[in-house]
């Protein structure tokens, strides 16, 4: 069992006090967006045996089993994170896994390089995710149904989102919702700046249900993104609460302080709300352009005390126990790789102590047993 190191990344969106919070040190002043747990190349977690990388390539069928290998290759299927949002993140959609495959495989035929600002396919995995809240924490998942929208549009009395009220009534759902985003994505940028400002002054004076979407216009002045922001549903997650996010499915985070798993890859198509590269054409070939309910999730109970969040895919599976004072240690041993996350208390996890923050590698098969008083997620596979 290894005691990981783990780098915090400072994006600018990233709250300046919750991960230090959490840790129980000093604030540096500096957002801190997200602490990485486990072996992405671009910031691996380190052990006393050397990055999680290089010991997991040293010995892949040791470290995460034969089983987990056999299924999903020699490297660790699965990122965690501790994720603080100070600011709204870019609203964004990830591609299925044949959308990942197929794109990658394009953009590598016409040599783009991996590092180009216009380069959507990093990899050629997809990139489900799922998010647990530490704190309440805001969001926008899935679209609303087209009339509450239509709704919410017409509400501001803004004369240039009219267009927009028209098309989400004189069409099906799918049609709807795809016309409008489009319009919205293509319209003349000098009219949509004026749009977004006349919208972002509606919503300030408004307030209430629109208060959100003035924040966001704050941070993102002119950007189409606020306006498609509003095609999308609203969720505010209490502390335990989770959202699954899978493919074509737009969101984004708004703040609050959460764990965030996800299946190992750097797919990401941007809608709006970010100075980064948005591929129109593209992205609208990834959005599954359906309303739904947001889908909040809370975990379900097992005998033993795992309380497990679940999800439709095998790449991760997390849950959480929340150890209260004369609970008997928990044997957590399980033939593939773990990453064991304290948030609260003192948890502990082997011969390790954990406080919030910290965490540990459990090679398959290796002896994991939890105890003390505090929560620890569990991080896993599933083969």
């Amino acid at each position: 069992m290894d005691r990981l190191d783990n780098t915090i990344r400072p994006y600018a969106w990233g709250s300046t006090t919750a991960i230090p919070q959490l840790l129980g040190v000093e604030p540096t002043g500096e957002p801190q967006a997200e602490m990485w747990m486990g072996a992405h190349p671009g910031a691996p977690s380190r052990t006393g045996r050397g990055t999680l990388v290089d010991v997991i390539d040293a010995e892949p069928e040791r470290e995460l089993g034969h089983a987990c290998v056999a299924k999903f290759g020699p490297r660790l299927p699965f990122l965690l994170k501790l994720l603080a949002a100070g600011a709204p993140l870019s609203l964004q959609v990830h591609p299925d896994l044949a959308q990942a495959k197929e794109g990658y495989a394009d953009e590598e035929r016409r040599g783009i390089p991996l590092d180009a600002g216009h380069r959507n396919y990093k990899d050629a995995n997809h990139k489900p995710e799922l998010i647990c809240a530490l704190t309440e924490f805001d969001g926008l998942c899935g679209f609303r149904d087209p009339v509450q929208a239509a709704d919410l549009l017409d509400g501001l009395g803004v004369d240039s989102l009219k267009p927009y009220v028209d098309l989400l009534h004189a069409h099906p759902e799918e049609a709807a919702l795809r016309e409008v985003l489009t319009a919205i994505l293509t319209a003349d940028p000098d009219d949509m700046t004026r749009t977004v400002t006349e919208t972002a002054a509606a919503c300030t004076h408004l307030g209430g249900d629109y208060a959100p979407y003035a924040d966001i216009a704050h941070h993102y002045p002119g950007d189409p993104g606020v306006i498609a922001a509003m095609l999308l549903n609203r969720v505010r997650l209490q502390p335990g609460e989770a959202l699954y996010l899978g493919a074509g499915i737009p969101h984004a985070y708004l703040s609050g302080l959460g764990v965030e798993i996800m299946a190992n890859s750097d797919n990401v198509l941007r809608c709006g709300l970010t100075p980064k590269h948005v591929d129109v054409p593209e992205l609208l070939r990834i959005v599954r352009f359906e309303a739904a309910d947001a889908g909040v999730q809370r975990p379900e109970a097992s005998p033993d005390d795992e309380e497990v969040y679940e999800t439709p895919i095998d790449e991760f599976r997390l849950s959480r126990y929340v150890l209260p004072e004369g609970t008997a240690p928990h044997d957590l041993t399980r033939a593939t790789p773990q990453i064991l996350l304290c948030t609260a208390g003192s948890v502990r996890a082997g011969e390790h102590e954990l406080k919030p923050g910290q965490s540990v590698f459990v090679p398959a098969g290796e002896k994991a047993e939890v105890g003390g008083v505090g929560t620890v997620f569990r991080a896993t596979v599933i083969v």
